[in-house]
């Protein structure tokens, strides 16, 4: 169960003033402090958990962003960001004694680069907006969350972000190529640009999945890719889960890379059909979505290849698509599961591991074993091209033990992808839900390590505090060691930042 820290109740008490002096460098409107409209930022997308923050405040140039950064570090008040809200971790859940930073202001493209395939655009732009925005330059934008209509691009570099087309594409760390940021101390900083790479250490690839951690982003260089000539998505129907984790296996071992390659079990299929009538088959136990790109003949001859290996492993249905429409319609079911499986329960929590793809037979077979074990329905939609499971844990908050059942099943999930070999998080970040199970898959070594690099950019710990790192107070005790009189001292592998 998560434990929201203590509030500190003199800082509460502080609220008038410290918004007060927001607005003397920011719009009036744009400072929040009334209990109702706190209200309305008092969660992320993972709800179970809600905290109204001190105060809110929407700023929308980088000048003012330096500003209530420097003035934060000065009163030594705590920072949480927030883009679109949309985190499943709780990376954006606010805190009581802390001011959420919300970045929904910065909502402009600032440039598209046709000629070097870029754009540039503020960290609230949507993910789906980019695409939208060049589409009729024959381009797009990769990463594709299912969330990409409400997702910020703010918010995909702070938990690196996938998406149903990273397989082949890549996530948010493979697609952008520079940030403006401003760190704590109101400093504004750019790392990467227009070009391919950047020289030095990768601190640009630090930043992205750093969790609001490190410093708030206010400005991001995309990477645009063409349009592929032919893009084809099937649906393949299998007798079971453990079939058809083995059909994903089998593809990719045959060389074959599909733009995208998603997993559905029955539960999933029937109820996102129900929802959206896309035509999906209600009587095989589970389903992939495949998609292939390139040239027309490429994608025939791979269509074919991946329905050989398909049958091969039991499969016994097969429909693919013959328009454009209809392959958009493949996807749109797959994009509204997650509101699809909201007929199946009044809540769900949905969780997000990586593992090696060889174990994925494994790995479901085991999590049916542990979802009986502890009374719960799950439903498994997941990225299966590159072993980035979503189960859904299906249950009613209104019965108080099921919530706690459903946190220690998905604990139980989240340690299971540990033990064969993978990672806490795939795409969704660390934030509240998986910050104590931390210590499951690193070292205190390797989590003082972690801290360390922290410190190097946050020495007080106001930025998103009580996120990642299980314990609270670490930056702070290791301040103690490395820090002499407030100032950090310079640590031989950053000189040269």
């Amino acid at each position: 169960m998560i434990v929201m820290p203590a509030v500190d109740q003199d800082t509460i008490a502080n609220r008038a003033r410290i918004a007060a002096d927001f607005r003397k460098f920011l719009p009036a409107e744009s400072v929040i402090e009334s209990e109702r409209a706190r209200q309305v930022y008092e969660s992320d997308a993972l709800s179970a958990y809600r905290q109204p923050p001190l105060v809110v405040v929407l700023p929308e140039t980088v000048e003012q962003v330096a500003l209530i950064m420097r003035y934060c570090q000065t009163h030594s008040i705590k920072i949480v960001p927030r883009g679109g809200g949309t985190s499943l971790s709780g990376g954006s859940l606010p805190l009581a004694d802390g001011v959420l930073l919300a970045m929904g202001k910065f909502n402009r493209i600032l440039e598209i680069d046709e000629a070097n395939r870029c754009a540039v655009v503020q960290p609230g732009v949507t993910n789906l907006g980019i695409s939208t925005a060049v589409a009729h330059l024959g381009l797009y934008y990769a990463p594709d969350p299912s969330s990409q209509l409400a997702c910020s691009i703010g918010g995909n570099v702070a938990e690196n972000s996938g998406g149903i087309h990273c397989l082949k594409y890549g996530l948010t760390t493979n697609n952008i190529l520079g940030i403006q940021m401003v760190l704590i101390d109101g400093s504004v900083v750019r790392l990467g640009g227009k070009h391919l790479d950047a020289g030095g250490y990768d601190l640009l690839g630090l930043m992205t999945g750093s969790e609001g951690l490190l410093g708030m982003v206010t400005e991001v260089t995309v990477r645009l890719l063409a349009k592929p000539a032919t893009a084809r998505a099937m649906l393949i129907g299998l007798p079971s889960m453990e079939q058809a984790g083995a059909c994903v296996g089998a593809v990719l071992s045959a060389g074959i890379i599909p733009a995208g390659m998603e997993l559905l079990d029955q539960i999933s299929v029937q109820a996102i059909e129900k929802y959206a009538k896309i035509g999906y088959p209600l009587d095989v136990a589970a389903m992939m979505i495949v998609e292939l790109d390139g040239t027309a003949a490429e994608v025939d001859y791979l269509v074919g290849r991946v329905e050989q290996i398909a049958s091969s492993h039991g499969a016994s249905y097969f429909r693919k698509s013959s328009t454009e429409e209809e392959r958009i319609a493949f996807w749109y079911g797959r994009k509204a599961a997650f509101a699809a499986l909201g007929q199946l329960a009044p809540d769900y929590y949905c969780m997000d591991g990586s593992v090696p793809r060889h174990s994925l037979p494994q790995v479901l077979a085991r999590m049916k074993e542990l979802a009986d074990h502890y009374g719960l329905l799950v439903a498994n939609v997941f990225h299966a091209g590159d072993g980035n499971l979503h189960p859904l844990i299906l249950f009613d908050a209104t019965y108080p033990d099921q919530l706690e059942r459903a946190e220690t099943l998905g604990a139980e999930i989240l340690k299971l992808c540990v033990d064969v070999g993978g990672v806490l998080t795939g795409e969704h970040g660390v934030g509240m839900e998986k910050r104590d199970l931390m210590t499951y898959q690193f070292t205190p070594i390797e989590l003082s390590q972690q801290t360390r690099l922290k410190c190097a950019f946050d020495p007080q710990n106001l930025l998103n505090p009580g996120k990642v790192f299980p314990e609270l107070s670490r930056c702070a005790e290791f301040g103690k060691e490395h820090f002499h009189q407030g100032q950090p001292q310079k640590f031989p592998e950053l000189e040269r930042f």
